[in-house]
């Protein structure tokens, strides 16, 4: 269902019209008047290579916005024909911002684009790798004329399609909870908060009764679902309870954690001082709980410390707690070898491994990155140029820069230990400089830095850096082919075509955590003006149109 196509009704249809008819005045005209031009625009054409992207979300959003058009002939395939943005979904759910103003449609950027760009408002059914095809299924209302499967070949393939909610197949989760991924839920939340507090006023109805319908549960203490229990009690005590008086001390929020703390990814600072906010909102948070079924009326939960389980009677229940692959990226992994794996594995170029000319950003993949003890051997021969069997100082210097760049956890490792560079690994345990090392040696050195290898948060941040970082590799693809700007190769001779993919997040945490203090009103403290301004940093650049950044709160 597309949110335009309910809202403007007419947009689409004019923004249609125009595509269409420009590119029709376009062809009779170079057809009239230049039938040579013509003819080499088509040969020039030809030669592009033809890109099929799929999904309009940070990340393909981004790898669209920044790509060069001269080269690529690019087609986009998403079941929804607009950009979310979705920090701020919470604040639709309760009114804080319209849910019109965190949209923003993709033609609107594909008019922006000097070159050919054609968008499908569908959704890919399957991929073949082995025929570079991708098979899609038209979402649009089936009484109009044609048919609605398709299929489209690539030379180049971007799986960017975000994930689905992770139920973890809790019994009675599709059911009877709410989900907050896409506009429509928000919607879909703010009409069941109403219709709460409507059944709560009507006669007849006792106390436990009224209290039943005003309790609302958010399973997940993760940004998404900490986000939306300030929203809610903000719009509770701000604005509903003025309306529904008589039931304003009946109303209660819980959030359920599986771990120890919510927020628990973030900043220890930020993760307390959530949990102090919340319990003087007197919004109940249950930490070390773990859902075991939901129904119509109740929510069942096993707290971990004591094994007892609990049922809770609710009006409402949000379902906050991580995400799965779709079915698509599910059938693509059990064609390539990656079915036990919970999303698409990448290198740390965003290539999906086991397959050629194929690219994964966002939610939907990981990098798998490669360990340096993997490679230590390797590393150690390229560094020994001379082959004495041992590395002096400048010989580990000559191939440092090339290591801190291809295996990012060395640098975490040196940040983690409070070591000012890599060349205090070698030291001896006396803390003194050695003039040599053998393998061995070597090896002790870095035995450890692979403990700090981590997987990247999925954040609209990370996926939006992704996309761009994919689109300037695009942009220099034919470049760097003659002229390689990545690291050394250890294994085998040359340098990697690019560099690979860095995420820039502040202190390894996730990075929407400076969005999440200042929502939940983190000031007074020295700290604060580094929030602010952290978050205009990370968010604002990333905003797609001025009417969109008008509506940021």
């Amino acid at each position: 269902m597309s949110f335009f196509s309910v809202t403007h009704g007419h947009y689409k249809l004019l923004v249609l019209f125009s595509v269409s008819s420009g590119g029709l005045v376009a062809f009779s005209e170079s057809q009239t008047n230049s039938g040579k031009h013509s003819a080499e625009l088509s040969q020039a054409e030809s030669k592009k290579k033809r890109v099929v992207v799929l999904g309009t979300g940070w990340a393909g959003t981004s790898f669209l916005r920044d790509l060069d058009m001269s080269s690529y002939d690019v087609q986009v395939v998403s079941p929804r024909n607009y950009f979310a943005f979705t920090p701020l979904l919470p604040s639709v759910t309760c009114g804080t911002v319209e849910a019109r103003s965190v949209v923003e449609p993709i033609r609107n950027m594909i008019k922006k684009k000097s070159g050919k760009i054609n968008f499908c408002e569908a959704e890919c059914l399957k991929i073949d790798t082995a025929n570079k095809k991708v098979f899609c299924q038209s979402n649009l209302p089936e009484n109009l004329v044609g048919n609605n499967d398709f299929s489209l070949e690539y030379d180049y393939l971007v799986i960017a399609i975000g994930a689905q909610v992770n139920t973890f197949n809790t019994p009675g989760v599709l059911e009877y909870c709410y989900f907050l991924k896409e506009v429509e839920d928000a919607q879909k939340i703010r009409r069941c908060v109403i219709d709460c507090f409507e059944k709560a006023v009507l006669p007849g109805l006792s106390e436990e009764e009224r209290r039943t319908n005003l309790h609302f549960i958010i399973v997940g203490g993760g940004p998404t679902g900490v986000e939306f229990a300030a929203e809610l009690h903000d719009f509770v005590q701000e604005d509903l309870v003025k309306i529904y008086h008589s039931v304003k001390d009946l109303v209660k929020i819980t959030l359920i954690q599986s771990g120890d703390h919510i927020l628990n990814t973030f900043d220890d600072r930020i993760s307390s001082f959530a949990e102090q906010k919340f319990q003087r909102d007197g919004i109940e948070v249950l930490t070390g709980s773990r859902v075991l079924s939901v129904s119509e009326k109740f929510i069942n939960m096993k707290m971990k410390s004591s094994g007892e389980v609990l049922s809770m009677p609710h009006g409402m229940v949000v379902w906050s707690t991580g995400v799965g692959a779709r079915p698509v990226v599910k059938d693509l992994m059990e064609q390539i070898g990656q079915g036990k794996r919970r999303v698409l594995a990448t290198d740390e170029w965003l290539r999906v491994k086991g397959c050629q000319d194929v690219y994964a950003l966002g939610d939907c993949a990981t990098i798998d990155q490669r360990k340096i003890m993997e490679d230590i051997l390797n590393i150690f021969k390229v560094a020994d140029k001379d082959n004495s069997g041992t590395l002096t100082n400048e010989e580990f210097k000559d191939v440092v820069e090339d290591i801190l760049v291809r295996y990012p956890q060395v640098e975490l490792y040196l940040k983690s230990n409070h070591l000012p560079d890599v060349t205090y690994l070698l030291k001896d345990a006396d803390g003194n400089e050695r003039k040599e090392v053998n393998y061995e040696e070597f090896k002790s050195a870095l035995c450890l830095v692979d403990s700090q290898t981590k997987s990247l948060p999925a954040t609209a941040q990370v996926a939006a850096q992704q996309g761009t970082y994919l689109s300037r590799c695009f942009n220099h693809m034919e470049q760097c082919d003659s002229k390689p700007e990545g690291p050394r190769r250890f294994r085998g001779s040359g340098r990697h075509q690019f560099r690979p993919f860095r995420a820039i997040c502040a202190s390894g945490r996730r990075t929407d955590s400076s969005r999440t203090a200042w929502r939940l009103g983190i000031n007074g403290s020295q700290h604060s003006v580094a929030v602010v301004f952290c978050i205009c940093e990370v968010i604002d650049p990333l905003l797609l149109s001025a009417r969109t950044a008008l509506w940021f709160p």
